[in-house]
C-alpha cells in the first residue's frame, strides 16, 4: 500500500492484480465526456458565451437600455435578439451535451464479466476498478485498458480490432506476457501480482511497464510489458474465443480518455478580417458618439433651453452631461450587427453539409464519402497559398508490388520489369542458391506479419505495413512461404520442405533507427542469426569491413530513378555467448520505465553492426488516378506545392516529375540542398539561394530538394536564409523527414502569413495536419488516423481539386458577401438615425419604434441574405476549367478594407437617399412620426431587396422566395400590426398604402439609390472587366472561353517580407512563378491584373 501511495510522486502507479489495494487509490471505470450538469449548465454556458467581446458589448448595451432616462428605444430591441442568440447557442450546447451523456450512459451500463477476489461475476462496466481481472469473449468491446493475462489460444495470442482507437482496419496481434505463459485458464481466477506502470498518458503506441507475479505462479522475476501486451479501451476482441486482462487504467484515465479533448479553434482569414473591420466600426462608433454627444450638449445649452416646449430644468443631476452621449451610444450600437455571428455559424454549417453531400467527391472504390469535421473554416479552403503533402498513400495508392531486386550484386527483373517472372531468379530459388534463399528468408521472417488460414485452406497475411505484406507475398510466390506462427515458432515452407525458426528477440522499427531486426534460432541446426531490413542509409553503413557495397549503392540509385521504394536486407550469425551477453542487456533495457526507447536503441546498436549485406528490394507504389492533373490544375490556380516524404531523394524526385510537381529539364530545374556537415549544407544552401534569385526573372520552373539531415541543420542554424528560399520557390521536395520536421515546416510557412493546407493519410502525418490552417486526411490503407485528426477527410487525392476550387471558392465568395452585407444593413439604419438627429435637436431620439428595429434585424433583412449560400457566380464546370480565377479569392479581393469601404459608402449613400426623400415627401405634410418612420423603413427594405438581387449571380426558386417573399411578408406583418388598436402603428400602414406619395417616394428611393450603383457596376463590367466578368458574360451568351491568359496577382514586393530576415533581396521578381505574399492573408496588395481573352 505504501508503495502505491508513493507512486504519484515518482510518476508511477502500482496495480495489484486481483486485489482491492488499488481500488481506493484510482478512479473507477465511470466514463464522463459531458461538459455540463444540471447545476452548472446555466452559469458555465453563460460564462463561455460572455468570454467573447461582442457578447459582453451587446450585454452592456442591453443593460444601458434599461435606464429609461437615456434609452431612445425599448430595451426589447436589444434584449430580444440577444436572448434569442444566447438561447440558440445554449440549446445547441445542451443538445450536444445530452448526446454525449447518452453515449456515456450506454458505455457505463454495459455488462462485463469481472473476476474479483477469485469470483467471476457480471457487473456494469462503470463498476470496474484498477486491478480487477476483466474477462472478454469474442467480439466483446474492451471496457478499459487491460494488461493481457490469458487467452483461449494455447500460445497466448489474441487479435484485436483497433479501428475505433487509431483508425487502422487490420487486426493487431496481442500476446500475453512471458510470465503468464503456461498458466491454466482455471488458475487465472486466482492469479496475484503487481504491475509497475507509468501514470496515465495519451500515447496509444507506447506502454513501458513491468509485471511481477507472486508465488506460486512465478519465481518473482520482473517481466517487461509493452503495448503488444495490452488491450486498450474501445478495441474489440476478434477471432479469439476469450481473453482476460488486469485493468490498469480506467474511466477517463484510459489512453483513449486522455486523448479526448477539445482541439484549439482555428481562426480563418475571413474571421480575422471581420474582427479587424468590427474593431474599425467600433472606433468609428465611439467617434460618432463623442462628436454627436458633445454637439447635443452644446445645442441643449445654447438653443434647447430657449424653447418653451422643451421644458429643460435649469439645473440637472451630476450625470446630465452623460445622458445625450449615452443615448447616441445606444442609438449607434446597431452599427455592429448582433446577428452576424449566428448568421455565419448557420451558413458555415451549410458549407460543411454541402461537402458531405457532394456525390462527385464520393469514392466508390472504398465507399468513402467526403466529410467536413470542422464546420467553421470552409472559406479558408478558398484562400490556400501552400499545399504540403505526404507522398505514400496520399499521392500514391499505397498498394505495394514487388518489382525488382539486387542480390549479391546480381540484378533481377531489370529486363521484364518483374523480378517474380525473371527466369534467373526462379532458377536460383529452385537450385537453393544460398544467397538467394537467405535473402528471401529475411523477406519472409523479418516482419510483424501474421499468417492465418482461410476456410478454403489458403494463407492470408495480416500485415500492419504494406511494404511487409508485399515482401512476404513475393517470397511466398518464389516458393519460400511463411505458413504458420505458433507462439515464437515460425514455420517456413521452402520448395516443399518445412523449416522451423524460433524468434528469440524482435528489435522493433522506429523512425529514428529506420530499421528493424529479428534474432532467430534455426531449430534444425541450432544456429542463432540476426536478420535486418531497413533504409539503405540505416543498413549500408553497418556493413562488415571488407564487403564491397558499390553494387548495392548502384542498385539503390537505379531503383530510385525509377520511382521505386527500396529496402536494404542484411544478416549475420551470432555466437551463443555473444547473444546471451547481449540478451541480458536487452532484457534490462526492456524493463526500465525511464527513457526505455532510447536505451533500447543503444542496446540494439550493439548488435546491429558488422552486417553482411544481402541485397536491395524495389517495390512499386503506383500513383493514384488523377494526381498529375489535380496538381497541375491547382498549380495553375496559384497554389504552391511542397512534398514532405520519408522516402529517399531520387525516389521522391522521380515521383515529383510524374506528379507534375516539377517539370523535367530543360524547362524545370532542381536545386539540391544536402551535405553531411554544417559547412557542406551551408554551401549548398547558398548556391541554391543564389540560383533562385537569378532564375526568378526567368520563366523557369525551379524547385529545391532537401533531405531530413540537411533540413535539421538548416532549421537550427540557417533559418533566415531557408525562409527566403521558401518565399522564392513555388515547389519544394523534402525527403527523409520525420513527423516533427513536417510540423516544423508547416509552422515556418504559417509564420509568413500564408494559408497552409496539409494533406496526408497516415499516423506520421497527424502532427503536420493539426499544425496547418487546414488539415485534410485521406481515408487510406494506413488507417483513419489522419482522416480523424483532420478538418476534412476525402477518399482520394484527386478530390482535393474540387474541395478547394469549388467548395472553398464558393464558401469564400458567399461569406465575403454575407459579412459585408450584414454591416451594410446595420450601418444603413444607423446612418438614418444619425441624420434624423440633426432635425431633432441632436437629442439622440430614435426615428424608428422598438418593434420595427427588432423586426428589421431579426426578420426583414436576415432571410434574403441567408439563401446566398446557394449563389454561384460561375458554374462549377467553368470554375474547374479556369482555375486561374482562384487567385481572386486567394488574394482576398472580395473582403478587405477597400471592398468594405465600398459597402460603407453604399450604406451612407443609401441612408442619405432614404432620409432626404422621406423628409421632403412627408415632413411638411404634418405627418405623424410613425408615418415618417414607416416610409423610411419601407425604403430601406425595398433598397435591400434590390441590393441582394443585384449582388446575386444565379437565381433559384428559394432565392426568389426569400427576396420577394420577404418583401411581401414585410407588408403583411405591418398590416397586421396596423390593424391592432393597441399598437403604436394603428392604421398607419393602411393610410400610407392609400397615398400615391408613399409609392412615389418608394419608387424614387429605389431609382435614386440603385441607379448610380447599377451604372457603376455596368461601367466596370463593360470597360474594366475582370476575368470573372468575362467568364460570366461568356456563360450568359453560351460561349466557351479557352484561355484567360495570365490571371495572376500584381508582382509582389518581397522587401517587406524578407526585410526582417536581413537577407539581400533581388529587386526585380517575376509574378509568374512566385507564391503570393502579403502583410496578412487578406491584404489588398494581392490584386488581380486586368485580363483579356
Amino acid at each position: 500500500m505504501s508503495g502505491s501511495l508513493d507512486s504519484r510522486s515518482t510518476m508511477k502507479r502500482y496495480v495489484y492484480i486481483n486485489d482491492d489495494l488499488s481500488k481506493d487509490l484510482y478512479c473507477d471505470n465511470h466514463i464522463s465526456n459531458r461538459k455540463y450538469n444540471v447545476l452548472n449548465f446555466l452559469p458555465k454556458n453563460l460564462w463561455e458565451q460572455f468570454r467573447r467581446f461582442m457578447n459582453i458589448y451587446f450585454l452592456l448595451i442591453a443593460c444601458l437600455e434599461l435606464w429609461s432616462l437615456i434609452t431612445p428605444v425599448s430595451p426589447a430591441t436589444t434584449w430580444g435578439p440577444l436572448i434569442l442568440i444566447f438561447a440558440v447557442s445554449a440549446t445547441k450546447e445542451a443538445w450536444d451535451d445530452y448526446n454525449r451523456y447518452l453515449l456515456d450512459k450506454q458505455a457505463n451500463e454495459k455488462e462485463v464479466w469481472v473476476v474479483k477476489q477469485g469470483v467471476k461475476k457480471l457487473i456494469q462496466a462503470q463498476d470496474i476498478h484498477v486491478g480487477d481481472i476483466v474477462w472478454l469473449h469474442e467480439n466483446d468491446e474492451v471496457p478499459c485498458d487491460l494488461v493481457l493475462l490469458g487467452t483461449s489460444d494455447i500460445q497466448g495470442v489474441c487479435y484485436v480490432e483497433t479501428a475505433a482507437l487509431d483508425g487502422e482496419t487490420d487486426l493487431k496481434t496481442r500476446v500475453i506476457p512471458s510470465a503468464c505463459a503456461g498458466i491454466a485458464s482455471e488458475m487465472l481466477h486466482k492469479i496475484k501480482g503487481v504491475i509497475e506502470c507509468p501514470n496515465p498518458d495519451n500515447d496509444i503506441r507506447r506502454f513501458d511497464a513491468n509485471l511481477r507475479l507472486f508465488p506460486p505462479f512465478t519465481d518473482n522475476d520482473l517481466c517487461p510489458l509493452t503495448i503488444n501486451n495490452t488491450m486498450l479501451q474501445s478495441c474489440y476482441l476478434r477471432n479469439t474465443g476469450w481473453a482476460c486482462g488486469a485493468a490498469v487504467y480506467t474511466g477517463n484515465e484510459t489512453k483513449l480518455g486522455m486523448s479526448r479533448g477539445v482541439p484549439e479553434p482555428k481562426l480563418t482569414a475571413v474571421d480575422a478580417m471581420i474582427d479587424k473591420l468590427t474593431q474599425a466600426i467600433f472606433l468609428f462608433q465611439i467617434v460618432v458618439v463623442v462628436v454627436l454627444g458633445t454637439a447635443g450638449n452644446v445645442w441643449k445649452e445654447i438653443e434647447a433651453r430657449k424653447q418653451w416646449y422643451v421644458l429643460y430644468p435649469n439645473e440637472g443631476p451630476w450625470y446630465e452631461l452623460l445622458v445625450i452621449p449615452l443615448r447616441f451610444e445606444l442609438l449607434c450600437s446597431i452599427m455592429i450587427p448582433i446577428s452576424l455571428k449566428v448568421s455565419l455559424d448557420i451558413v458555415k454549417s451549410l458549407y460543411a453539409n454541402f461537402i458531405d453531400w457532394d456525390q462527385e467527391m464520393y469514392d466508390h472504390e472504398t465507399s468513402t464519402p467526403s466529410h467536413a469535421t470542422n464546420t467553421a473554416i470552409s472559406e479558408d479552403l478558398g484562400q490556400v497559398d501552400y499545399i504540403l503533402t505526404d507522398k505514400t498513400g496520399t499521392l500514391t495508392e499505397n498498394k505495394m508490388i514487388f518489382r525488382r531486386c539486387c542480390i549479391n550484386g546480381i540484378f533481377y527483373g531489370n529486363e521484364s520489369g518483374d523480378a517474380l517472372k525473371d527466369p534467373l531468379l526462379i532458377n536460383a530459388v529452385a537450385t537453393n542458391s544460398p544467397d538467394v534463399i537467405l535473402f528471401l528468408m529475411v523477406m519472409a521472417i523479418c516482419n510483424t506479419v501474421i499468417p492465418t488460414k482461410s476456410k478454403n485452406g489458403s494463407i492470408i497475411y495480416k500485415a500492419q505495413s504494406q511494404d511487409e505484406d508485399a515482401l512476404v507475398r513475393a517470397a511466398a510466390h518464389l516458393h519460400l512461404a511463411f505458413v504458420n506462427k505458433s507462439g515464437n515458432i515460425l514455420e517456413i515452407n521452402l520448395n516443399g520442405a518445412v523449416l522451423l525458426y524460433e524468434i528469440l528477440e524482435t528489435l522493433e522499427f522506429t523512425y529514428e533507427r529506420k530499421r528493424m531486426s529479428v534474432v532467430v534460432k534455426n531449430c534444425q541446426t541450432g544456429k542463432i542469426i540476426l536478420l535486418s531490413k531497413g533504409a539503405d542509409e540505416a543498413i549500408l553503413p553497418l556493413a562488415c569491413s571488407g564487403q564491397q557495397i558499390g553494387a548495392f549503392v548502384e542498385a539503390v540509385e537505379q531503383y530510385s530513378q525509377l520511382g521505386l521504394r527500396t529496402l536494404c536486407l542484411a544478416w549475420r550469425e551470432l555466437k551463443e555467448d555473444e547473444y546471451q551477453e547481449w540478451s541480458s542487456l536487452f532484457k534490462e533495457a526492456k524493463t526500465t520505465l525511464v527513457d526505455r526507447e532510447r536505451r533500447l536503441a543503444e542496446v540494439c546498436q550493439r548488435l546491429e553492426n558488422n552486417l553482411e549485406i544481402l541485397g536491395i528490394t524495389a517495390i512499386e507504389d503506383r500513383l493514384q488516378d488523377g494526381v498529375p492533373e489535380t496538381i497541375e490544375t491547382l498549380r495553375k490556380a496559384g497554389i504552391n506545392f511542397w512534398m514532405l516524404t520519408g522516402d529517399k531523394q531520387n525516389t521522391a524526385m522521380q515521383i515529383a516529375v510524374l506528379c507534375h510537381f516539377i517539370s523535367p529539364e530543360p524547362k524545370g530545374q532542381l536545386l539540391l540542398i544536402n551535405g553531411q556537415t554544417e559547412d557542406e549544407v551551408s554551401s549548398s544552401l547558398k548556391k541554391a539561394l543564389l540560383t533562385m534569385r537569378i532564375t526568378t526573372s526567368e520563366p523557369k520552373d525551379v524547385a529545391f530538394v532537401v533531405d531530413g539531415w540537411a533540413l535539421e541543420i538548416v532549421l537550427n542554424n540557417y533559418r533566415e536564409a531557408f525562409t527566403e528560399l521558401a518565399i522564392l520557390s513555388r515547389t519544394a521536395i523534402c525527403c527523409r523527414v520525420t513527423p516533427s520536421q513536417k510540423a516544423q515546416l508547416v509552422k515556418l510557412l504559417k509564420s509568413l502569413d500564408y494559408r497552409i493546407l496539409a494533406i496526408g493519410d497516415g499516423g506520421n502525418d497527424v502532427k503536420m495536419i493539426q499544425q496547418a490552417d487546414i488539415g485534410v486526411g485521406i481515408s487510406g490503407r494506413e488507417g483513419l488516423q489522419a482522416a480523424r485528426a483532420a478538418d476534412y477527410s476525402i477518399g482520394k487525392f484527386r478530390f482535393l481539386k474540387r474541395l478547394i476550387l469549388v467548395h472553398g471558392r464558393y464558401s469564400y465568395n458567399r461569406t465575403a458577401f454575407l459579412s459585408q452585407y450584414s454591416f451594410y444593413k446595420s450601418l444603413l439604419i444607423c446612418f438614418i438615425q444619425i441624420f434624423f438627429s440633426f432635425i431633432s435637436g441632436i437629442s439622440g431620439t430614435s426615428l424608428f419604434n422598438s418593434v420595427s428595429l427588432m423586426a428589421y434585424n431579426v426578420f426583414y433583412t436576415s432571410f434574403p441574405v441567408l439563401v446566398s449560400v446557394l449563389d454561384k457566380d460561375l458554374s462549377e464546370r467553368t470554375v474547374m476549367q479556369h482555375p486561374e480565377i482562384f487567385s481572386y479569392c486567394q488574394a482576398g479581393r472580395l473582403l478587405n478594407p477597400i471592398t468594405f469601404a465600398g459597402w460603407f459608402g453604399r450604406s451612407l449613400f443609401h441612408a442619405l437617399v432614404v432620409f432626404l426623400i422621406t423628409i421632403h415627401a412627408y415632413a411638411y405634410e404634418k405627418s405623424e412620426m410613425e408615418e415618417l418612420s414607416m416610409v423610411a423603413l419601407s425604403g430601406c427594405i425595398w433598397l435591400q431587396a434590390f441590393v441582394v438581387t443585384m449582388e446575386t449571380n444565379s437565381f433559384t426558386v428559394p432565392q426568389h422566395l426569400a427576396i420577394w417573399g420577404n418583401l411581401a411578408a414585410f407588408y403583411v406583418i405591418n398590416f397586421i400590426f396596423s390593424a391592432l388598436p393597441t399598437s403604436e402603428m394603428y392604421m398607419i400602414m393602411f393610410q400610407l398604402c392609400r397615398q400615391p406619395s408613399y409609392w412615389i417616394a418608394i419608387f424614387m428611393t429605389v431609382a435614386v439609390g440603385i441607379g448610380p450603383v447599377l451604372a457603376l457596376k455596368y461601367f466596370r463590367c463593360t470597360y474594366r472587366p475582370t476575368a470573372i466578368d468575362i467568364l460570366q458574360q461568356a456563360e450568359h451568351m453560351g460561349r466557351r472561353i479557352l484561355s484567360l491568359g495570365n490571371v495572376n496577382p500584381h508582382p509582389r514586393s518581397l522587401d517587406e517580407e524578407v526585410a526582417p530576415l536581413a537577407i539581400t533581396q533581388p529587386k526585380n521578381c517575376s509574378p509568374v512563378y512566385e507564391p503570393l505574399l502579403s502583410d496578412s492573408p487578406t491584404a489588398t496588395s494581392r490584386s488581380i491584373c486586368n485580363n483579356s481573352i
